[in-house]
C-alpha cells in the first residue's frame, strides 16, 4: 500500500481506449469512470491515457490527458517519464486486451509496466483457458508487474489460478457494469419506435462475424412458422476495425442470407451506434434477446450484461458468463452455431409468458450486483486498499419524489411494487399512507414546493378515510377501496399509534400548510385520541406519545399533556422493569422500530421537562447504539430473528425502515443535545442506503428514486415498496436539512 501526504485529491489514471474510438472497451471505460464521478463526492480524481496505433488516432475531450502509441516503442517510455512525474497521479488502471496493444512492443510494455512508481491494478477483459507456454508466459509476467487484477467472472479469476500459476488474493471479481433502468412499459415503447404488434427478438453489439448472427437468421424460418409477427432486430454497425480489413462484406452475407431465407419482414438491421438511452429502449421493448458467439473462451459480454438489467428474457451460447449468470432458471444455454436448438429455444419461450417473466426476474436479481454504481463502490474501495490516502465519501444523490408519486394514484400509495412496477392488487394501507405525509410535509418544510400540496391532501384524507365511529383506525384497504379482513385479524395499535404521529408532525407546520388541512388534521387527531390511554403496544404508544409532542409544540393543550404523562410514565416504568446493566431496554427483545421508543422519551421530556425521561431516552439509546454500530457501518436488528436477552443478534435480513427510524432519532437527539457524535452516526446510516453495508451495494435505486425492500444475506429484495421507498425519502429529507443549514 502506498502511504501519500498529498494536499490534492489523489488520482486514478485509466489507460484504455476510450471515446470517439468505437469499441466496448472505451465504451467500459467511460462508463466505469462516470459512475465513480457520480458515486464519489470530493474523494478523487479521474484521467485518461487513451490507447491509440498508427493506424487508429482520433480527437478527444480535456479529460484524456496523456496518449500511447501502443506502435511506437518511444511512446511507451514517454508516458511512463509523464505518469511518475505527476504528483496527483496514485494509481494506474489499464484495460487490457491483447488486441489493444501491439504484439511487437511486448517488451517495451512490459519495460513501461516495471518502470511505473504507482500502483497498477490491471483489468483482463479476456482470459484464455489452456494457454501455450509464450502466452502463458506473457499473461505471468504482466500480472507480474501488476499490484492487483481485476477480472468479471469467477471462472476467469479460477483461469487465472489455475491456468497461469496467479495468486488469488491477487484477484479481485467485479462484474461488468450495467445501467439501472426504469422498466417502461413495453407496449409504449414499441409504439414510438413504429413496432406495435411485433414479437421481438433482438441482438446488439458491433458487428463482425464473431456475433455468429446467421445461427439466429437460420432460426427464423422455424420460429415463423409458429410465430408470424416475430420481427428480428440486429442492432448496431460494423465493427470500426472489421471494415477497415474487409469492408461490409459480413453484413452482406447477412442481407443475402435474409434474402435467400424469405426474411425480409422479419428482420430489420438498425445499422448505427446508439446513443445509450434509445439502446436501453430497444432492449427493454425486446421480448427476447439473443446472444450468439463464435468464441468459447469469451470471458464477458457487456451486451449481454445490458440486456439482462433491462428485463430481456436471454437465450445464449455458453461462454462462461453466460453459464455463470443463467443457471438455475435465469435463462437458457444452447450449443454454439445450432439454429434448431436456438430455434426450439425461442419457440418454448414465446410460448410460455410465465416462463420469460420468470427468467425476467431472476436475471434481474442476478444482475443488480452488477449495476454501475456497485462496481464504482468495488472500484474504489480497490484503490482504497492499495493507497490509504482515498478518503472515500459518497456523493448524496438529489432528492427525488418521482417514485413517491409513481406509487400514488387519486386514492392514495400503493403498498407493493413487482420490482419498480406499482402491484395495485396489494391494496393500500394507513401505515403507509401516514408515513408518506410525515414525508411529504418535510420536504414541504424544505422545500416549499406546493406541488407537494395536493399530495398531502391526498395521504391526509386517506388518514381521514380509514377513521372509524370510534376514532380507531383500520390499516388494510384493498384495491377496491374495501377494508379487507386482515384488519381483524391483526393487532392494529401500532398503526393506530403511526397515524397520531403523522397528525402531529402535519399540525406541528401549522405555520406553513393550509388552514384546512390543519383543521382536518385537528379533527381526525382528537377523535382519536379517545382511545390512546387504552394502548398496550410499545411501539404504538411511542407513535402516539410523538404525535402528542408534536401537536404540542409552540401550543400546549392541557388534556394533551395528561395523555403524554400518562403514555411516558409507562414507557419509563416498562424500561425500569427490564433494565439491567446489561440491558439498558423496554422490552427483553428488540425487535423492529427500536429506535422510536427512547425517541419518544426524548420527545416527552421536550414537553414535561421531567428529566427521568431524559435520561432513560439517553441510556436506551445508548444501548440501541451498541447494538447496531459497529466499525463497518449500521446493522440494524434482523427482520427474521428478534435480538432476545442474552441472545445474539441474527446477522442478515436489514429492512430500510429500521435504518430511516434510527436517523430520525438520531436527528432529534442532536437537537437535544448537540453531540456531534449523533451527527456522524447519522451520516453513517445515511452511508447504508449507499453501498456501506455487508453486500457494499445500493439500497437506494437512484434511476427510479425507489428504494428496495430489504438487504438480505446476499442479495437485495428488487421490489420498490412504499414502506422502503418513504422510509428512504424521509432519512433523505432529514440529512438534507443539515446540508441546507451548512450553506446559510
Amino acid at each position: 500500500m502506498h502511504k501519500n501526504n498529498f494536499t490534492n485529491q489523489p488520482q486514478v489514471l485509466y489507460i484504455t481506449s476510450y471515446p470517439p474510438r468505437e469499441c466496448g472497451i472505451a465504451s467500459y471505460s467511460q462508463d466505469l469512470i462516470k459512475a465513480l464521478a457520480n458515486k464519489y463526492d470530493n474523494s478523487f480524481t479521474s484521467s485518461i491515457c487513451a490507447l491509440e496505433s498508427d493506424t487508429e488516432v482520433h480527437t478527444y475531450g480535456d479529460e484524456v490527458k496523456f496518449v500511447l502509441d501502443t506502435s511506437d516503442a518511444a511512446s511507451y517510455l514517454q508516458c511512463a517519464e509523464a505518469i511518475n512525474a505527476s504528483a496527483d497521479i496514485r494509481i494506474v488502471m489499464i484495460q487490457h486486451e491483447f488486441g489493444l496493444f501491439d504484439s511487437r512492443y511486448d517488451e517495451d510494455f512490459l519495460h513501461f509496466l516495471s518502470s511505473l512508481n504507482k500502483p497498477v491494478i490491471i483489468t483482463y477483459h479476456t482470459v484464455l483457458p489452456r494457454p501455450d507456454a509464450v502466452f502463458k508466459r506473457k499473461v505471468e509476467e504482466i500480472s507480474a508487474r501488476s499490484s492487483a487484477i481485476i477480472v468479471m467472472t469467477q471462472h476467469s479469476a479460477d483461469i487465472l489460478v489455475s491456468d497461469y500459476r496467479i495468486p488469488a488474493e491477487k484477484i479481485s471479481v467485479i462484474p461488468h457494469g450495467v445501467h439501472l433502468v426504469p422498466h417502461s412499459n413495453k407496449k409504449a415503447l414499441k409504439e414510438k419506435y413504429g413496432l406495435s404488434g411485433r414479437t421481438i427478438l433482438s441482438t446488439f453489439g458491433l458487428i463482425s462475424s464473431g456475433k455468429s448472427i446467421e445461427t439466429t437468421l437460420d432460426a427464423l424460418p422455424d420460429v415463423i412458422k409458429n410465430e408470424p409477427g416475430v420481427l428480428f432486430l440486429v442492432i448496431g454497425k460494423t465493427h470500426p476495425n472489421v471494415v477497415k480489413h474487409e469492408g461490409e462484406r459480413y453484413r452482406n452475407q447477412l442481407l443475402e442470407r435474409v434474402e435467400k431465407l424469405g426474411l425480409q419482414d422479419h428482420v430489420r438491421f438498425v445499422n448505427y451506434y446508439l446513443p445509450l438511452e434509445e439502446l436501453l429502449e430497444y432492449l427493454q421493448l425486446t421480448d427476447i434477446y439473443l446472444f450468439t458467439s463464435r468464441d468459447p473462451n469469451q470471458a464477458v459480454s457487456g451486451t449481454f450484461s445490458y440486456a439482462i438489467s433491462c428485463g430481456c428474457p436471454i437465450i445464449s451460447t455458453p461462454i462462461p458468463h453466460a453459464k455463470e449468470v443463467l443457471k438455475n432458471d435465469a435463462g437458457i444455454i444452447f450449443d454454439f452455431g445450432n439454429s434448431d436448438q436456438l430455434a426450439s429455444a425461442v419457440n418454448r419461450l414465446l410460448a410460455d409468458e410465465n416462463l420469460r417473466d420468470t427468467y425476467s426476474n431472476n436475471g434481474l436479481q442476478r444482475i443488480v450486483s452488477s449495476a454501475w454504481q456497485n462496481v464504482s463502490i468495488s472500484h474504489a474501495n480497490l484503490f482504497k486498499k492499495h493507497d490509504e490516502g482515498f478518503d472515500l465519501r459518497f456523493r448524496i444523490p438529489e432528492i427525488k419524489l418521482d417514485f413517491v408519486k409513481h406509487l400514488t394514484t387519486d386514492f392514495g400509495i400503493i403498498q407493493f411494487s413487482k420490482i419498480d412496477a406499482p402491484d395495485i392488487t396489494s391494496g393500500y394501507t394507513l401505515d403507509d399512507n401516514a408515513r408518506a405525509l410525515v414525508a411529504m410535509v418535510m420536504d414541504f418544510a424544505l422545500s416549499g414546493d406546493r406541488d407537494n400540496l395536493p399530495y398531502i391532501s391526498l395521504y391526509l384524507h386517506f388518514i381521514k378515510f380509514c377513521q372509524q365511529q370510534d376514532g380507531d383506525f383500520l390499516n388494510y384497504v384493498d384495491e377496491e377501496k374495501n377494508f379487507t379482513p386482515q384488519n381483524a385479524e391483526t393487532n392494529l395499535e401500532d398503526s393506530n399509534g403511526r397515524a397520531l404521529w403523522a397528525l402531529g408532525i402535519l399540525i406541528s407546520h401549522r405555520d406553513i400548510l393550509p388552514e384546512s388541512f390543519i383543521d382536518t388534521a385537528y379533527v381526525v387527531f382528537d377523535k382519536a385520541l379517545r382511545q390512546t390511554t387504552e394502548m398496550h403496544s410499545t411501539r404504538a404508544m411511542a407513535f402516539s406519545l410523538k404525535g402528542l409532542c408534536y401537536y404540542n409544540r409552540n401550543r400546549e393543550v392541557v388534556e394533551h399533556l395528561v395523555v403524554i404523562e400518562t403514555l411516558a410514565a409507562r414507557l419509563a416504568e416498562m424500561y425500569k422493569h427490564e433494565g439491567e446493566l446489561s440491558w439498558e431496554w423496554f422490552e427483553s427483545y428488540l425487535t423492529y422500530g427500536n429506535s422510536i421508543l427512547p425517541e419518544s422519551l426524548l420527545c416527552a421530556y421536550e414537553i414535561t421537562h421531567n428529566i427521568i425521561y431524559k435520561e432513560i431516552a439517553q441510556c436506551s439509546f445508548a444501548f440501541l447504539l451498541k447494538q447496531t454500530f459497529d466499525e463497518t457501518g449500521i446493522k440494524v436488528i434482523s427482520n427474521q430473528e428478534w435480538l432476545k436477552k442474552g441472545g445474539t443478534a441474527a446477522r442478515f435480513g436489514e429492512q430500510p425502515i429500521d435504518v430511516a427510524y434510527t436517523i430520525l432519532a438520531l436527528d432529534r437527539f442532536y437537537q437535544v443535545f448537540k453531540d456531534e457524535a449523533y451527527l456522524d452516526k447519522m451520516n453513517t446510516a445515511f452511508d447504508w442506503f449507499l453501498g456501506r453495508n455487508h453486500l457494499k451495494q445500493i439500497i437506494y435505486n437512484p434511476c427510479t428514486g425507489g428504494c428496495y425492500d430489504g438487504l438480505e444475506e446476499h442479495q437485495i429484495n428488487l421490489n420498490q415498496g412504499a414502506e422502503s421507498t418513504v422510509s428512504y425519502l424521509m432519512a433523505r429529507l432529514t440529512v438534507e436539512k443539515y446540508r441546507v443549514e451548512a450553506t446559510v
